[in-house]
């Protein structure tokens, strides 16, 4: 029997460092009323990603979300009425679900709004949140367009056993690079390594990462992979060689600090080095491409991607902190 209520998470507040009590509310509104031209979907997963913490802080590619409004987040969901003629009941949908047990697709949304996902059986539902949802098309787009990864080259990925690393480290394997992961604790090193396949991995958490950054990049480094900024990107940036590529994906040690400092780029222009930041917003209609890539590369095994499902929709606050603590490896989802 369907639900006569939606849950919501509210932002009441703006958060100033890790998400605090209050900052997001969760409360109880009618079940929506759909009208001619929309449908009903009931979330199934949410995805739990660094850019929602820069959401509720800041414009951006986006608004920042409201006060008042419910949190933006991008989740799978499955059509439970419609009324609405290219979704039928029992269609699974991705996109900008809200971090709310249930959204109204409405055709009048001339921004994308949800899509339908095909099915695939060896894919499970929450493939199309990870390595083939918004992360798995970042890693794809960030190596392919902008790195472009060539045999016999030296790639560092930070944040590496993080749902974006994770996948842009394995598509540098893929083409033939050697390819070395900075990860914080032994169990995301190992994982790293010993089941993706990275060539080496850099415990940051260890008092001498940095001698081992060094070791592990002899040859100096040709693409970095950034999802992290801060020391870690400066350390990196010092062992770039000349026109060497920085993919700046990501700067999650800033996110939860009021004026995150950044380290000089001088660097940058004695190295002649090619830095190029981008949203993957900016691929939306070579979307199909990322994904069908992506899809075959899982298929004959040379993909491979892990989970951290958090339960239950009230811990969605906690399930975000847990992406500034490290508490999770690979992609980070909330089961409603």
């Amino acid at each position: 029997m369907q639900a006569q209520t939606n849950r919501q998470l509210i932002l009441r507040s703006r958060p100033k460092g890790l998400l605090a009590p209050g900052d997001l509310e969760l409360v109880q509104t009618p079940l929506p009323t759909i009208h001619d031209g929309q449908a009903l979907a009931k979330a199934k997963y949410l995805s739990v990603d660094p850019t929602m913490r820069v959401w509720m802080a800041v414009d951006t590619y986006l608004p920042a979300c409201a006060i008042g409004e419910v949190m933006r987040a991008i989740g799978l969901a499955e059509v439970v009425e419609s009324r609405h003629k290219e979704f039928k009941k029992g269609d699974k949908v991705v996109g900008l679900t809200g971090l709310q047990d249930y959204c109204v697709i409405d055709s009048a949304d001339k921004r994308g709004g949800l899509r339908k996902v095909p099915p695939i059986p060896f894919l499970s539902d929450t493939a199309f949140l990870g390595v083939l949802g918004a992360t798995g098309l970042t890693a794809y787009f960030g190596m392919m367009d902008i790195a472009k990864p060539q045999k016999g080259e030296t790639l560092v990925v930070s944040a590496a056993a993080g749902a974006t690393g994770s996948i842009a480290g394995q598509i540098g394997k893929i083409h033939g690079c050697r390819v070395v992961g900075i990860a914080g604790g032994a169990e995301k090193c190992k994982w790293i390594t010993e089941e993706l396949g990275f060539d080496a991995a850099v415990d940051y958490k260890q008092p001498d990462w940095k001698e081992k950054l060094a070791a592990a990049t002899p040859k100096g480094v040709d693409i970095d992979y950034e999802n992290v900024g801060g020391e870690i990107m400066h350390e990196v940036l010092k062992r770039m060689n000349l026109h060497g590529r920085v993919v700046l994906c990501g700067l999650i040690s800033g996110y939860t600090k009021e004026d995150p400092a950044l380290e000089s780029f001088a660097t940058i222009l004695r190295k002649r080095l090619r830095v190029q930041g981008f949203i993957i917003l900016d691929y939306a209609d070579r979307f199909m491409e990322g994904a069908t890539q992506l899809g075959k590369w899982k298929m004959f095994g040379k993909l491979k991607h892990r989970e951290t499902i958090v339960e239950g929709l009230e811990k969605a606050p906690d399930a975000i902190n847990m992406l500034f603590t490290g508490a999770n490896i690979g992609k980070l989802i909330v089961k409603v």
